[in-house]
């Protein structure tokens, strides 16, 4: 028994040893790694390297002429974390961009690219994917079953029609900008991203007309902005939104919520839209003076403000007030049914 444990401490000595050596070696070996920045030189190409690129943690070729990169080189750029390409004239990437396992940062954006690489999802270990700013009008179909790790995708200004369904299995993604695209439509299935904290599909303009139910499942969003599409109504499911702070949606063609719904908040839209999910929205009490439901409503001068604190989270459209119309000449275009119906008459 005593031999056995003798032998059993000396095997952890060891170990800790191996584990010791093993440490200071992986410190020596990132002394040694080299951060090379040749951005804003003006290079048409890239030069000879001086260096061994196995050597570089940080590429930062931005702010140049570049319309290509060697794949010879991307190929040997195995312990690279960071690649910056940004503000180039490149109407591809390499495919031995897949060959860069270490890769966390990758910005390519403001360039000319078509597409990316199927061989980008081979970058297992990418965290950040910046590719604003360029002539995408797909992004591969399976990028989303690959990249576990990737926490931040920006595709803004760029010709997306459509975003591939395998995106929904980016579960630790948590900033999504989609915005000023030709996005027609959404992932159905988007409750699958449990960690995103921001969507932004604003500025897709006449071609976003509806947003999936999934959105609303959506349990960790702190920010949605919707602003400048075709939306109409808002699904009930962003009622179940929890630690939605600020909700963006002026420009739409909105009807539901209806604006009177709008005007007081944030708070009241998500209650607004729990109580239609769940079958109990209430019309208006029809006892109740329609006079002073205006007056509620701040349409006559006098009427309550919406303060500071309704409003915080929450961007409305500009909405106009009728002050000074309330002479009996004009009160027939304010009767009651005319002003409480299901129909829209506070929109431009």
């Amino acid at each position: 028994m005593m031999y056995e444990q003798q032998q059993h401490q000396q095997q952890m000595r060891m170990d800790t040893k191996k584990k010791a050596a093993h440490e200071r070696k992986k410190s020596m070996d990132e002394e040694r790694l080299e951060i090379v920045d040749l951005s804003g030189m003006s290079l048409d190409a890239l030069p000879n390297p001086s260096l061994n690129l196995g050597t570089i943690c940080k590429l930062d070729l931005s702010n140049n002429n570049l319309q290509n990169i060697p794949e010879s080189l991307t190929a040997r750029l195995l312990n690279v974390l960071v690649l910056d390409v940004h503000s180039n004239q490149l109407k591809s990437l390499p495919n031995s961009i897949g060959c860069l396992s270490k890769l966390k940062v990758l910005n390519v954006s403001g360039n000319l690219l078509a597409f990316l690489p199927k061989t980008i999802e081979n970058c297992r270990s990418l965290e950040d994917l910046n590719a604003n700013f360029n002539k995408l009008s797909q992004i591969p179909d399976t990028i989303g079953f690959e990249l576990h790790n990737l926490k931040k995708l920006s595709v803004n200004s760029n010709k997306l029609v459509f975003l591939p369904r395998s995106l929904t299995h980016l579960s630790s993604l948590r900033v999504l900008d989609a915005r000023l695209n030709c996005l027609r439509s959404l992932p159905e299935d988007l409750e699958n991203l449990i960690n995103l904290e921001i969507l932004n599909v604003s500025q897709n303009f006449q071609y976003l007309e509806t947003l999936p139910y999934s959105i609303g499942l959506l349990m960790s969003l702190v920010e949605l902005d919707v602003s400048y599409n075709k939306i109409t109504a808002l699904p009930d499911s962003i009622g179940c939104l929890k630690k939605l702070q600020k909700l963006t949606v002026q420009g739409n063609p909105m009807s539901s919520p209806p604006p009177e719904v709008f005007e007081q908040g944030l708070h009241s839209v998500k209650e607004y839209l729990s109580e239609k999910m769940n079958g109990g929205h209430k019309s208006p009490p029809k006892k109740k003076s329609w006079m002073g439901k205006l007056v509620k409503y701040g349409t006559f001068n006098g009427a309550r403000s919406v303060s500071r604190e309704e409003k915080e989270g929450f961007i409305m459209p500009e909405y106009r007030s009728i002050d000074g119309l309330a002479s009996p000449r004009y009160m027939g275009m304010f009767s009651p049914r005319r002003l409480f119906s299901p129909r829209n008459y506070f929109t431009r």
